[in-house]
């Protein structure tokens, strides 16, 4: 049984495979086409998906789209009637493509599937549609390790729903509470990311990061005057302050006026005002997933939890829930985004759909999300030398030895093994590596190598092992998802008193890993295993050898504005383009210092901090 799950045409397209239920593989569109956050038909994700399935097309059973067309767009007019006459020209703009395309996506899809086939097919009967949400839950709860739990999503919206918990029993899953648009946590907290100069579905990551500089002295006018919170989380927003159902800016001149401060642009200079919306709008947003496990657990008697939807990926909030051990577990999707309901859908239209015996995996379904492209040894060493490429190649044990004994010189390493990752993520496959001890180590690689705003954190890769060492987090975290704060012992207490000084704050040492210590000695925590990566669990073991510390920086092998890296191409241009010193691909290794052909790219001038 052959299932392909399909997310296309709003942000984040994707597509995955299972058989049987397994999960074959998964794939943002992205990667392919190097456009950020493509909405397109994910053409080259599913070539991907039946080549690594050893399939073709016409052996597919089912191809299942990720939401349901017809239910959006009657939100789309029901909105437009609420609201009119405001947005009317954006109504008007969207009507023909609703009326031409989008209601008849069946016909749609089947066409691009068709497109993509050697020989004229009709998939139309093999077309089916889930619940966006649905999806997202399925995600969720069917690859995590459990039989019973709750499932929270919460994201910007899917078709009516904003937030919706389910329940999960065995191979039965059902939502039985929602709230609807355009009352939405995710819109909530876009509309500050775009208030603070952000981009929507973008930069919600840096208003996370910018939060631990400021102090949330704005949370109670937000509770008071935006949202209308109830003791179970549930909520209602002032649609008066906000633009969003029928405008594309998200928000207005009330909302500008509550806080006293016009918007601000994206280059114009962070001031601590900002700093401090950023922490209360985060403050809000923990309160209100609080509230709302807190009345989930309560109701349902349920002590295990899994989570979906973007508000999923605030790892600080994830961390917050944790701690208040208000369920026993928790399980959170790796590609919690719109991709990942590519892969709900499918498992969705396998379990509910078909009502087939559902398969646990204790540690869980994922495989470390390790579910995209990989390349042979041969290929990979191929690829290099059609790009005239200068490289030398390493046996196993040699190249741990020599990558290791590089980060603790203070080299920077493009790392490129096996299976690229689905989500969000880099997880030791596609990531950019770095000595967490070095002082000047996160400012070097947020304007040398990112490009992007120096205040961005970093986040430590652990071995499972030392986890208890260094960290206050007392769970797997194998998909950066939780945050924790670092020990006392590794800490350097400042003379500040703990008064925050917003961005001064870069400038002081606070730990014995500062490149991976937020201002606040929180981090994202990635745990690494032997059982999911042994190689990227061996490097940081032979690290740990050299220098006692059993971490190291691991961020997403990319620049900003453009995906994780997937070929050996797009690592070899990004090493090019930026100031990595070292690039390892496979048994590959790569200096800088002796590429004699330079890539037609100058990455630094080609990507604003918008």
């Amino acid at each position: 049984m052959l299932i392909i799950g399909i997310s296309a045409f709003y942000h984040d397209s994707g597509a995955a495979i299972i058989e049987d239920g397994n999960i074959i593989a998964a794939a943002e569109e992205e990667r392919f086409t190097r456009i950020k956050h493509d909405n397109n038909f994910p053409f080259f994700a599913i070539k991907y998906c039946i080549a690594e399935a050893g399939c073709n097309l016409n052996n597919v059973d089912y191809f299942v789209f990720y939401d349901k067309p017809f239910l959006k767009f009657e939100r789309l007019l029901e909105t437009y009637l609420a609201f009119a006459p405001k947005g009317f020209n954006s109504f008007r703009k969207s009507m023909p493509v609703w009326m031409t395309d989008k209601l008849n996506q069946k016909k749609i899809i089947n066409n691009y599937l068709s497109s993509l086939n050697d020989e004229v097919t009709d998939f139309t009967n093999k077309i089916i549609f889930s619940e966006h949400h649905l999806s997202h839950a399925a995600s969720a709860f069917y690859a995590s390790p459990f039989k019973n739990a709750a499932v929270l999503t919460m994201d910007g919206v899917g078709e009516w729903a904003s937030t919706s918990v389910a329940i999960g029993n065995g191979n039965d899953l059902k939502i039985i509470k929602e709230i609807h648009f355009p009352h939405s946590l995710g819109l909530l907290y876009s509309t500050f990311t775009s208030y603070l100069g952000f981009k929507v579905n973008s930069g919600e990551y840096k208003l996370m990061g910018l939060a631990p500089y400021g102090k949330p002295i704005y949370k109670n006018v937000i509770i008071e005057k935006l949202i209308d919170l109830k003791e179970d989380g549930s909520f209602a927003l002032d649609q008066s302050y906000f633009n969003y159902c029928f405008d594309l800016k998200m928000f207005n001149i009330k909302f500008e006026s509550l806080f006293g401060l016009n918007a601000r642009k994206p280059t114009e200079t962070i001031l601590r005002k900002h700093m401090d919306i950023a922490a209360s709008i985060q403050a809000v947003t923990e309160e209100i997933i609080l509230r709302i496990c807190n009345n989930v657990a309560n109701e349902s008697g349920e002590i295990n939890l899994c989570l979906a939807g973007g508000v999923a990926l605030n790892c600080v909030a994830n961390g917050k829930l944790l701690k208040s051990r208000i369920f026993k577990n928790i399980w959170i999707q790796p590609a919690s985004g719109d991709s990942g309901a590519a892969l709900g859908a499918a498992l969705a239209a396998y379990y509910i759909y078909l009502g087939k015996e559902r398969k646990i995996n204790q540690f869980d379904s994922m495989q470390g999300s390790y579910l995209g492209p990989r390349f042979t040894q041969n290929e990979i060493e191929s690829r290099l030398k059609a790009i005239n490429a200068d490289f030398v190649i390493e046996q196993h044990s040699n190249l741990i030895e020599k990558v290791a004994k590089d980060l603790q010189d203070g080299k920077i390493i493009g790392w490129f093994q096996g299976r690229m990752e689905f989500g969000p993520r880099s997880l030791g496959n596609r990531s950019i590596l770095a000595d967490p001890r070095s002082s000047a180590m996160q400012k070097s690689l947020n304007l040398k190598i990112k490009f992007r705003e120096s205040f961005r954190p970093f986040a430590p890769s652990v071995l499972h092992e030392e986890l208890l060492k260094w960290f206050d987090l007392d769970t797997k975290s194998p998909y950066m998802l939780f945050v924790g704060n670092l020990k006392e012992e590794h800490r350097i207490e400042l003379s500040n008193n703990g008064e925050n000084l917003g961005f001064d704050q870069l400038q002081t040492i606070n730990s014995a890993i500062p490149a991976v210590t937020h201002v606040d000695y929180s981090a994202r925590i990635q745990t690494v295993h032997k059982e999911t990566n042994l190689i990227f669990y061996s490097l940081i073991e032979e690290f740990n050898k050299l220098t006692g510390c059993p971490i190291l920086v691991n961020t997403s092998f990319n620049v900003r504005g453009e995906p994780v890296v997937c070929s050996p191409e797009d690592a070899y241009n990004c090493f090019m383009g930026t100031e990595i010193d070292v690039l390892v691909i496979g048994n590959c290794y790569l200096e800088k210092s002796t590429q004699l052909n330079s890539v037609n790219k100058n990455y630094k001038e080609n990507f604003s901090l918008d």
